[in-house]
């Protein structure tokens, strides 16, 4: 099973990814961190899923504001065999002179799997 980093993601511009999707036979415990590198806030959303798109009710975080250079953290998160970690952000493009371009919205989700059997 795996601990440390379980999945790590440069989000693109409203677009959905799943950044880590849980292994058959496991359930883990984990973190899910957003770092924004742009010096603007972006929103976020977060779902705990069971496909790569979520519905309504699979979102722990939807239209939170992460301000320019910040971090969010959603700790103590757990979830069964086969939930994904969906992410999105509305704005994930530096500005020409401001940081580097290309995606600034980064996801990184760290823990521990354990199995079940």
């Amino acid at each position: 099973m795996a601990t440390g980093r379980l999945g790590a993601y440069s989000l693109s511009t409203t677009t959905l990814a799943t950044v880590y999707t849980v292994p058959v036979g496991s359930y883990a415990v984990f973190n899910v961190s957003f770092t924004n590198t742009q010096t603007t806030a972006v929103t976020i959303r977060l779902a705990i899923a069971t496909t790569s798109t979520p519905a309504a009710n699979e979102y722990i975080e939807y239209g939170t504001a992460v301000i320019g250079n910040g971090v969010f953290e959603r700790t103590g998160l757990v979830a069964g065999a086969g939930a994904q970690v969906v992410c999105y952000t509305s704005n994930s493009t530096a500005t020409a002179g401001v940081g580097t371009l290309g995606s600034c919205v980064n996801v990184v989700v760290y823990g521990i799997e354990t199995s079940t059997s």
